[in-house]
């Protein structure tokens, strides 16, 4: 691996005394035009010059005209902001003084494919009500820019970042939901797909039509020597479409690296025209009232011969690079990762400098891992070792996605306790596809490799958790045990710290549906077996008594109201203990003045905690679930099937 160029204090210095005085001299008329944001603005670029050059040199220090790129990067910020809207700068300086607003216990989180939850983005304006009801104030919206007719990888493969797809609507539209997201309370995240655009995307095609400039903005190659080399040491992410991580595009003549699917071509990093191209479309993304980008694929953006070509540090510098942009040009605006890689490395990407936000996979993982087995074990040694965060992070935390599910668990911490990691895989993907002898769930395979045996999962949370077998095989009482495994996963996810995601339609038990089969275009994605089209009649029955939906929809709206109103859920601050019992997790939140003890059953039987636990955690006598608002007797406490309690502790003499 080629080592970092690094930046002596005096080239930086004299790089700032270059190249600040031009750009303040072309910039005199903002000055004059916003004096008081123009002083707010400088100030933060003279803040961040140095960490921004550092970060620039050590990609593109050898590149001849390194200067240039990095004096047109400058260019581009101040464009970015001058053209930001008054409220947007407002919000910038408000949250730049208060860099921590997203740790609040107030925060919910849910996630939504615009055209399936609501047809467009006028019907999403109008489901507002709804929004506001479930209590959210952070909506993700998945991709919904251009994309290629057909296949597009649910929207991953972005045709332009500056339209949005005109069967939802217009970039016009996608402003006014913005705004008005907003004068509701609510916070929109949207994906910065940046590892790759479509193959019709206007650098794709002008790299087609054969102008060597736009053929630099992609990894491209005449013949098979250099695509073999890489795929010596790289790995195959969709083997179902493509064996190897390269193309033949007949029209260009040319291997194209496409490490997903053939119609997604991956941006060539190592040229820093791409960076600041990219710079410029995420800058317009934080300009239409965007607070949080979710970086796609982060993993996978610095390719390098020799290496997988995965969590290189290139990839990490890159990240900083748009982050630093991001602080001096619209500080307001935070970045998420998509990291679903070992959690040694998915630690590496959460930083206040780089990712302020990460999902979760290792949680999610653990959660299912731990309805399969009924053996907390691995979910209390994730959470005593593994989700401690850098201050001024968090993580959000989440039961499913619109994405298949995968084990990332390290098999290292799974040695631990004597389990083998691929055998361990093996029976997680027989237990969710319904394969294994009296598994409850009903999921699908998703790029089942028959050369491996390897496959990740696809379904709905109430279908994995049971709901659909329970509904169509069995009996109430196992309708019953399924609703209550979808609201233990919810409570979890409410509580252990960060911001909580929900998918939209699981909070009303959302079941698999099969039809995405009969479409030539998703036939082959089993991932959309679980982004169903929104039911809104079933959700007209959330608050109809004794309804499906009601009975999950009610509960779930119990726990938010629970998060919402206890102070002690907000931050990352989490204390996991031994509970003295197999089946039980339990963990402490908050501090010695105000703490609670959560305790959760993973089992269907029920399950008691003695009382020598609770006495060392500050629990001597009569003790109040904060849920349900019952006195529980000192002697222990007993859980019913999946029973979450939250314990109201005694002041102790140490923080957590």
């Amino acid at each position: 691996m080629s080592p970092l160029v690094a930046i002596n204090a005096y080239q930086i210095e004299t790089t700032r005394q270059r190249l600040l005085p031009k750009l303040e001299e072309r910039s005199a008329h903002l000055a004059d035009e916003y004096p008081l944001q123009w002083q707010d603005f400088w100030q933060r670029l003279d803040d961040y010059f140095d960490d921004l050059l550092t970060d620039f040199y050590q990609l593109y220090a050898t590149e001849y005209d390194f200067y240039f790129h990095f004096e047109q990067l400058l260019d581009t910020i101040c464009l970015f902001w001058q053209d930001r809207a008054t409220e947007l700068k407002s919000r910038d300086k408000t949250r730049y003084a208060a860099p921590d607003w997203f740790q609040s216990n107030q925060m919910l989180g849910g996630v939504c494919y615009v055209d399936r939850f609501s047809g467009d983005l006028a019907g999403l304006d109008r489901k507002m009500g709804y929004l506001q009801e479930m209590g959210l104030n952070y909506l993700h919206l998945m991709p919904l820019f251009a994309v290629p007719e057909g296949e597009n990888d649910g929207g991953y493969a972005v045709s332009s970042y500056r339209e949005v797809n005109p069967k939802i609507g217009s970039m016009q539209q996608l402003r006014e939901v913005a705004a008005h997201l907003h004068e509701n309370g609510i916070n929109l995240v949207l994906d910065l797909i940046y590892n790759h655009t479509a193959d019709n995307h206007i650098w794709a095609e002008k790299a087609k039509q054969g102008n060597p400039c736009y053929q630099k903005y992609y990894y491209m190659f005449p013949d098979r020597s250099m695509p073999d080399a890489y795929e010596r040491t790289l790995r195959e992410i969709f083997p179902d479409e493509h064996s190897g991580s390269f193309t033949w595009h007949e029209k260009v003549g040319q291997w194209v690296w496409t490490t997903f699917h053939a119609y997604q071509w991956d941006l060539n990093y190592s040229n820093p025209e791409v960076f600041n191209r990219m710079a410029e479309e995420m800058l317009f993304l934080a300009n239409i009232v965007v607070d949080v980008l979710r970086l796609d694929a982060v993993a996978f953006t610095w390719k390098e011969l020799g290496t997988a070509c995965e969590n290189l540090p290139q990839a990490h510098i890159l990240i900083q690079a748009f982050n630093t942009v991001a602080r001096i040009a619209c500080p307001a605006l935070l970045f998420k990762s998509e990291a679903i890689v070992h959690p040694d490395e998915v630690i590496k990407y959460i930083k206040p400098e780089e990712c302020q936000l990460s999902y979760n996979p290792l949680l999610m993982a653990l959660l299912w891992n731990t309805l399969a087995t009924r053996e907390t074990n691995q979910l209390t040694q994730a959470l005593q070792n593994r989700f401690q965060l850098p201050e001024g992070t968090a993580w959000v935390n989440y039961v499913r996605v619109h994405d298949d599910i995968g084990w990332t668990f390290s098999d290292e911490d799974a040695w631990q306790f004597g389990i083998n990691g691929y055998d361990h895989r093996k029976f997680l993907n027989a237990f969710y596809t319904g394969r294994f002898p009296g598994s409850f769930a009903r999921g699908l395979p998703f790029q089942e490799n028959p050369k491996t045996g390897d496959m990740r999962i696809s379904g709905t949370l109430a279908s994995l958790a049971g709901l659909e077998k329970a509904l169509k095989e069995e009996t109430e009482v196992e309708v019953a045990l399924a609703i209550k495994r979808i609201l233990l996963l919810h409570a979890l996810i409410l509580t252990t710290g960060g911001i909580p995601l929900i998918y939209l339609g699981d909070e009303v038990g959302m079941l698999n549906d099969y039809e995405y089969r009969a479409n030539p275009a998703l036939a082959d994605d089993s991932r959309w077996v679980h982004r169903p089209v929104t039911d809104w009649e079933k959700i007209e029955h959330r608050n109809e008594p004794g309804s499906l939906q009601q009975r999950v929809y009610q509960g779930l709206q119990k726990l938010i109201r629970l998060r919402k109103e206890h102070e002690v859920f907000s931050g990352n601050q989490l204390q996991a203990i031994e509970s003295g019992n197999p089946h039980v997790l339990s963990y402490l939140r908050g501090k010695r003045d105000d703490r609670v003890l959560v305790v959760a059953n993973f089992s269907e039987q029920e399950q008691s905690i003695s009382a020598d636990i609770l006495r060392s955690h500050g629990l001597e006598n009569h003790q109040l679930d904060l849920l349900s608002g019952e006195l529980l007797p000192p002697q222990g406490v007993r859980l019913a099937p999946y029973q979450v309690l939250f314990l109201r502790t005694h002041p102790q003499s140490e923080d957590i």
